[in-house]
């Protein structure tokens, strides 16, 4: 019984974390409507900007300059790429971000080679028990600090400008540019604020018990992408529950693995993709995704 909850525990902090991440997926998608295959390449920037100035400049510095390294790579790959491409298809923009992520992730790959850095986190692999459970104290921040972001997020989505900008933008980019929401200014803003939250999803992404920021860290950050799909790509609340979900399945199956072993190895980096799965084929736009009508 203690495994089981020390891992839903685990699970639901992971979870917050994927959910940071996811919500970066939404808010392009939103803005844009483009599927951002890049966006766990822009999650390594962050983590590996982090990782090699965390000793210079110290940890919560360095995590500031990853945030705004994250948030211009967003911004260039809108406004140097696809802003160039408007009036392309939404598939042919997402292919270009494919093309991105391409590039960037061998460049980085390049420099890091087959080291593994630490981001210098303040946790380190330190350890809190509550009453006979352990937590790592990493996992602990990582909810504390996803639930004040989610929280923030949603309150400035609300009532915000930027948050009314985007979501008439969202609703019908046509009539919003015709009320005098500049498009182009919501893009870069939204291309900028899922950088900074794909830098600080790689904070807790690369910290114990992971090993730290080596080459594999953005296509493992891609596990949020089912939890983006799952909740709805257009949703908020979908990003946040889909988070959570996909945090506890994949901790639950590979605390569970001798167990489940019947099913094969490495179930955990399977599961969040069945989960992704099973409900999109009951619910294809997701769990809280809006569902498009179409008179005929």
């Amino acid at each position: 019984m203690n495994q089981f909850i020390e891992l839903l525990i685990s699970g639901l902090s992971l979870g917050f974390v994927y959910a940071l991440i996811a919500l970066g997926f939404v808010t392009i998608f939103k803005a844009t409507r483009v599927v951002n295959f890049a966006y766990g390449s822009i999650l390594l920037l962050g983590a590996y900007v982090i990782a090699r100035t965390h000793g210079s400049l110290g940890f919560a510095p360095a995590v500031l300059a990853g945030i705004v390294a994250s948030a211009l790579c967003g911004v260039l790959i809108y406004v140097v790429i696809l802003r160039q491409a408007r009036g392309a298809s939404v598939d042919t923009l997402a292919i270009l971000t494919i093309g991105v992520d391409i590039l960037l992730a061998t460049e980085l790959t390049r420099r890091i080679g087959d080291k593994v850095f630490n981001i210098g986190d303040p946790w380190r692999d330190h350890v809190m028990h509550v009453a006979s459970f352990s937590v790592p104290q990493a996992r602990v921040a990582a909810a504390i600090v996803a639930i004040l972001v989610l929280a923030a997020f949603l309150a400035a989505n609300k009532w915000s400008d930027f948050g009314i900008a985007m979501r008439s933008a969202a609703e019908d980019g046509e009539a919003a540019a015709l009320m005098g929401i500049r498009l182009s200014r919501v893009g870069i803003a939204a291309w900028a604020v899922a950088g900074a939250l794909a830098a600080l999803g790689g904070v807790f992404f690369t910290t114990f018990p992971t090993p730290g920021v080596d080459s594999s860290v953005g296509l493992g950050a891609l596990t949020a992408f089912p939890a983006a799909i799952l909740g709805g790509l257009d949703s908020i609340a979908g990003a946040i529950v889909g988070g959570l979900i996909i945090g506890v399945v994949a901790t639950m199956t590979a605390g569970y693995q001798d167990e489940l072993a019947f099913l094969g190895r490495g179930l955990g980096n399977v599961a969040p993709y069945a989960v992704m799965v099973l409900v999109l084929l009951w619910r294809p736009s997701g769990l809280f995704g809006t569902r498009e009508l179409t008179r005929v």
